[in-house]
């Protein structure tokens, strides 16, 4: 396959990695596999829980108990992307032989400027976003490390500063290394803190850990490519949370774990001791 990152956009990922959002250049063009056909075969060929998709003209705050549903399938749903307004995920891509090969390939490229920086790439996921014109992903944020490439179309991830409590509570966290849900609360003050990033094919943004962010896709369908994966230094991080979750409901007002290059490793430790106690890991 051609190398999809040339070598300076390489050395610009290594300066700015974990940590700092930043612009890459790709030259992933018309692949095979990435046509509107082959991704809705790939959609229906998926498990119902490798794949998500609703209503695109949706506001930049969800509920996450509301109902989005579009009436479709998921292979309708990506066929007629032009015209449904909808905005459809695949997940774990890397499920399919030639899908995973195709994201290992990506990530082989970065493999060596990652393991510098947080040691071994663990659990590598291929995510796909097909989205009609004007499409919202609501407010959220990802426990990756992720690179986003658009492939086709246009859109504007809006990113807000990973860490920072203003844009993502807490109590926000701990609840999602619970069992709940990505979708964060939006309030309009919060924009002011918003880095817009405009992509286009061969354009892509890497997003760090757990930075919130909402996109909205341009005046015609899109088709991107979410490249993932975790660190030691991510699950420390992400365990780290849980277990301040367990002292907030003692009462305490726990610290929250640092961010990289900080490891969090004492209430990881704990966490994943809990966990083993209670059977769940």
């Amino acid at each position: 396959m051609t190398q999809i990152f040339d070598e300076d956009i390489r050395a610009e990922f290594s300066r700015n990695y974990p940590e700092i959002p930043h612009r890459l250049r790709h030259n992933l063009r018309d692949h095979p596999l990435l046509t509107l056909e082959a991704l809705a075969k790939l959609g229906e060929s998926l498990p119902a829980a490798s794949i998500e998709y609703n209503k695109g003209d949706l506001p930049t705050g969800v509920d996450p108990n509301s109902d989005i549903a579009n009436g479709l399938s998921i292979g309708d749903t990506i066929r007629h992307v032009d015209t449904c307004r909808s905005w459809a995920v695949l997940k774990n891509i890397e499920q399919v032989p030639e899908y995973r090969a195709l994201l290992l390939d990506l990530l082989g490229e970065l493999k060596p400027f990652i393991e510098a920086k947080t040691g071994a790439m663990l659990m590598p996921q291929g995510f796909i976003f097909v989205s009609s014109p004007e499409a919202v992903t609501p407010y959220h944020f990802d426990p990756e490390h992720n690179i986003l490439l658009q492939l086709k179309g246009s859109k504007t991830m809006t990113q807000f500063p990973a860490g920072d409590p203003v844009y993502a509570p807490d109590e926000t966290h701990e609840g999602y290394h619970t069992g709940g849900h990505r979708n964060l609360v939006w309030r309009d003050e919060l924009a002011k803190g918003a880095t817009d990033w405009s992509l286009q094919p061969g354009v892509a943004v890497f997003v760090p850990v757990m930075a919130p962010h909402h996109v909205k896709v341009g005046p015609e369908p899109s088709i991107s490519l979410s490249i993932t994966w975790r660190s030691d230094w991510s699950y420390a991080e992400a365990d780290a949370r849980a277990f301040n979750s367990i002292l907030r409901k003692s009462g305490m007002h726990p610290r929250a774990p640092g961010r990289y290059p900080a490891q969090n490793t004492a209430k990881a430790y704990a966490w994943r001791v809990i966990r083993k106690l209670k059977g769940t890991g």
